[in-house]
């Protein structure tokens, strides 16, 4: 079944308007018709429902009946290190699958990639609209947030910084994820630090830990930037019982 997000300025309660671009594909490239099933999603819910008017004016459904939510009960906040060339589209991608809430570019010491405002703000919209596909390819009953970049030392006065936060970090040894899980039961909300290719320096190591931030580890084996955020939310994932 085709799935689609809502334009929330143009819904109601009883019909529901797709967002202009998804109108555009579903008029031009699916074909669409009406009385055509969709999959429809409006303010983080998940609906069956029913095409009645596809034109010029957009595309019009109304729902039928309300689908059990994709979205996680464990609220996942992906700082990111920024890494270079094209990596970030593809951590991206693969943390919206997985089903994190949030992104945050973290501009870092050893960060190779330098943003001037024109580029960041180009990248910020080609990370929104992969992070937009994503969503809809797999399910997700929202867009999850991906912000501006921001520096390591403005991590702790976030206003959305998570209450337990890990860092993941080559040089820790003895709490890994099972460890950790076992250590934190339920959490409702939880932040992960990666750095970039170059690693995490020991000074922002003690800032972070100064933040609340827990020092874990992924295993034996150095994961590169791109590998050990998706593997350390994968982890969490399963371990509470998210992929069940």
């Amino acid at each position: 079944m085709h799935r689609f997000y809502a334009d929330p300025a143009r819904s109601s309660e009883d019909l529901v308007y797709l967002s202009d671009e998804d109108a555009r594909h579903a008029l031009s490239v699916l074909r669409l018709k009406e009385g055509q099933t969709v999959e429809v999603f409006r303010d983080g819910q998940r609906y069956e429902a029913e095409i009645i008017s596809a034109g010029r004016d957009g595309v019009c459904v109304k729902p039928l009946s309300l689908l059990p939510s994709t979205e996680a009960s464990l609220s996942i906040t992906l700082f990111q290190g920024l890494p270079k060339s094209d990596k970030m589209d593809f951590i991206v991608q693969k943390a919206v699958e997985l089903g994190v809430s949030r992104i945050v570019p973290v501009i870092m010491n050893r960060c190779v990639v330098k943003l001037n405002p024109k580029d960041a703000s180009h990248k910020l919209e080609r990370w929104r609209k992969i992070a937009r596909e994503a969503g809809k390819q797999c399910g997700r009953c929202i867009i999850p947030e991906i912000t501006e970049p921001c520096s390591l030392s403005r991590l702790p006065s976030l206003s959305f910084l998570p209450g337990l936060n890990i860092v993941p970090w080559e040089e820790s040894e003895g709490t890994g994820p099972l460890a950790f899980s076992r250590s934190h039961p339920a959490p409702a909300s939880l932040g992960i630090l990666i750095g970039p290719e170059g690693g995490i320096d020991r000074d922002e190591i003690a800032l972070l830990r100064q933040a609340g931030f827990i020092p874990v580890t992924l295993g034996k084996r150095i994961l590169r930037t791109e590998t050990a955020g998706l593997a350390a939310v994968a982890s969490l994932m399963a371990l509470y019982g998210e992929m069940e």
